[in-house]
């Protein structure tokens, strides 16, 4: 049952974090009552309200206080889970629904808590590495991740057990019991939230939703010995990241649906039929979603999904008709509201006015002190595996006037279709490590700015970014992001060992510690710390070319395997100049596999020919159209020809979403030409020239020839 929602604004808070917003539950007897809303902002400020007759009703208000990181709802065991616990720092403070404070609980947190989990007197908290759990506020339990931790979720055991699943950087869910490990989940992503769903027909309990930073959704379930996998649903649209998830029977049909929010501000509503989800509406609020909630939030006779956003606006999308909800929206008492808001709003703009005279008429004077305007910028900077980019996101709470773009290395920037900024490139030197200066001029009331960035592995450097905001006076805060040496890598579990793979051993009086700072500093995805073991596996994968990377490293040994080339090449150029730049002395040794040669152009060959195959078509739109406008009739044309005049629009933006494509695989395939014979101790760049007129008459097998020629 396919069904609309249709948008109410709520209320306005201020800017908020992840899940620091929840629809408190009604008790059993009362389901028909509208259910109130409790959501906690950076200023520190917990605010409980519910819809009454159309109008926001706040029902408390806490005061302003230490930056809410996290909210979440507990109670005693088989009682309703409706008392308000929020996180500030590595303080937890509970409340009920009508606004008491009844806890205040100093966790002697090292870091801010990240996520937390309340059942009964438990409560469990993480911070980047450590996860804690409390029982009546004394520590009993303790567990050291060797990655970051994203988010936490309880799973309900057997009587009162509670297994804790830590969703992890390393794309790994850990299931823990009390302080021990049981096991480790591999997922296909980064899970960036967690959520239960123990509603679905034939699964039984202890069903764990996982959502990923690259938008990937799936579903496995867990129990203490093993966890089974069930479904997946790629990101085929290319959306955001996955940044809340709920449950709820949105459609009345007297099964649960999935509610899934997304960084990019998509909502989408999926039903499970047959054990397999399906979208059946789906909802774009144009700003970063931090929290989710499903209930009866504006009628008690239709559900809503309601929304909190980065900047703090939370939003109810209603499943009302849109008939009612114009109704509503026009009723006398809105219509009363609505005078008496105008009339604030020019209040507000003659005090506005006023203010502003007295800035300009103070701001000449020798004694006039400008305060900087202090604002938090919620920013991204993630690899998109489907198309070997980095979508770079910027938002920030008060509309962005203009973004500016600096780096001392080759990028390219592309188009995005949600972004509606002016962009203008800049004239640079190369030779002062100035490679890109471009700025993005925003409309008005824009709050987020998307940029797509196209990285080339080998050539290193920093991304800088400059965002000023539309106030006065003027102020600006600079981003930093590391373009890392291969960086379209991505961490992986397993590799196909039947390739034919190169391999590269680094010896030398270098600490374990050492070497994994030299693997992070050139590979994303690597954990900031260094994990426990005497040796270490990591296994990365290519997201252009698929190929693949295995590190093997211990004190004082590093091993890297890859079936192509070019990737150890990278490896070998950068490690050695770290270790010479801490006067390490290396021994390098390698062992080169003449089969991968072939291997890495068969990889590259689908992208170059669908390239080539692309310019051609484009090249002939021009000339087929200017023939179709002179001959009425067609026929005589093959159904190729006819297949591009049909499809020209579509042609030519694809070719426009590709800019320098051609150019990038024809690099990657004279690296690996020059990479190859550098290992032998040849220089074969004066041949270079006769490698792009074999590109220009392309064929597999004549390049494959061209690569086994010998260099003398």
């Amino acid at each position: 049952m396919e069904f609309q929602l249709s948008r109410i604004d709520l209320m306005t808070v201020g800017s908020t974090s992840m899940k620091s917003m929840k629809v408190l539950p009604n008790p059993p007897n009362a389901k028909k009552m509208v259910q109130r809303v409790a959501v906690a902002d950076h200023s520190g400020v917990l605010t409980c309200f519910q819809m009454k007759r159309s109008e926001t009703v706040v029902d408390f208000k806490t005061l302003p206080g230490p930056k809410v990181e996290r909210l979440e709802l507990g109670g005693a065991k088989g009682s309703l889970q409706e008392k308000i616990f929020v996180s500030s720092g590595s303080e937890v403070r509970g409340f009920t629904k009508r606004g008491k404070q009844f806890l205040m609980f100093e966790t002697n947190l090292s870091d801010s808590i990240k996520s937390m989990f309340v059942s009964g007197p438990d409560l469990h908290i993480t911070g980047q590495y450590i996860y804690n759990m409390y029982t009546n506020c004394q520590d009993t339990h303790f567990y050291l991740s060797c990655d970051k931790i994203n988010d936490m979720i309880g799973i309900p055991g057997t009587g009162k057990d509670i297994f804790p699943v830590l969703g992890c950087q390393d794309r790994v869910l850990r299931v823990l019991s009390g302080s021990e490990l049981l096991y480790e989940a591999e997922v296909p992503g980064s899970p960036e939230t967690l959520a239960l769903f123990d509603i679905m027909s034939g699964f039984g309990h202890n069903n764990l939703i996982y959502g990923t930073k690259d938008g990937i959704i799936g579903l496995c379930t867990v129990n203490k010995d093993n966890p089974c996998h069930r479904w997946e649903i790629a990101n085929s649209n290319n959306l955001g990241g996955i940044t809340a998830i709920d449950t709820y029977d949105v459609n009345n049909d007297g099964v649960s649906e999935l509610v899934i929010a997304r960084d990019d501000g998509t909502v989408e509503v999926y039903s499970i039929s047959e054990g397999q989800p399906k979208l059946i509406t789906s909802k774009n609020v144009s700003e970063s979603i931090t929290s989710i909630g499903a209930g009866l939030i504006t009628s008690a006779g239709h559900a809503d999904v309601v929304v909190a956003t980065y900047p703090g606006h939370v939003i109810s999308l209603t499943s009302q008709v849109k008939s009612h909800v114009a109704q509503n929206i026009i009723s006398p008492s809105a219509k009363t509201k609505l005078d008496d808001l105008k009339k604030d709003i020019e209040d507000l703009k003659r005090q506005v006015l006023a203010e502003r005279e007295k800035y300009q008429k103070s701001a000449g004077s020798d004694s006039a002190i400008s305060a900087v305007v202090k604002f938090h910028v919620n920013d991204k900077f993630t690899l998109n595996p489907v198309d070997a980019n980095y979508l770079l996101s910027i938002e920030i709470q008060m509309p962005i006037e203009n973004v500016l773009l600096q780096c001392d290395v080759p990028i390219d920037l592309l188009d995005v279709e949600r972004n509606s900024a002016v962009v203008s490139h800049s004239a640079c030197d190369p030779e002062d490590k100035n490679y890109l200066l471009a700025t993005y001029r925003c409309q008005a009331n824009t709050t987020r700015l998307d940029v797509k960035v196209r990285s080339i592995e080998g050539q290193y450097g920093t991304l800088q970014v400059y965002i000023t905001p539309r106030i006065q006076p003027k102020t600006c805060q600079l981003k930093q992001y590391q373009i890392k040496p291969l960086s379209l890598h991505r961490r992986t579990h397993i590799i196909d060992s039947e390739r034919p793979m190169n391999t590269l051993k680094l010896s030398g009086k270098f600490s374990l510690g050492e070497v994994h700072s030299w693997i992070g500093y050139c590979i994303p995805e690597v954990p900031d710390k260094c994990p426990s073991g005497e040796s270490i596996t990591m296994f990365f994968q290519s997201t252009f070319l698929d190929t693949q990377l295995e590190c093997n490293y211990r004190q004082g040994a590093v091993e890297f395997r890859s079936d192509n080339i070019s990737t150890i090449s990278i490896l070998k150029d950068v490690i050695t100049k770290l270790a010479t730049q801490r006067k390490i002395a290396v021994n390098i040794t390698y062992e080169l596999n003449e089969e991968s040669i072939p291997h890495s152009l068969r990889l590259i060959h689908p992208k170059l020919d669908e390239q080539l195959l692309l310019a051609k078509k484009v090249q002939l739109i021009d000339a087929l159209k200017e023939l179709s406008m002179h001959e009425p009739n067609l026929d005589f044309l093959s159904p190729e020809y006819k297949d591009i005049i049909q499809n020209a629009d579509k042609l030519q933006a694809a070719f426009k979403l590709q800019p320098c494509h051609l150019e990038r695989l024809y690099g990657m395939i004279t690296d690996l030409y020059i990479d190859k014979f550098k290992f032998k101790g040849l220089n074969v760049k004066s041949k270079v020239p006769m490698l792009l007129e074999v590109l220009d008459n392309y064929e597999l097998e004549t390049l494959v020839d061209f690569f086994e020629i010998s260099a003398v």
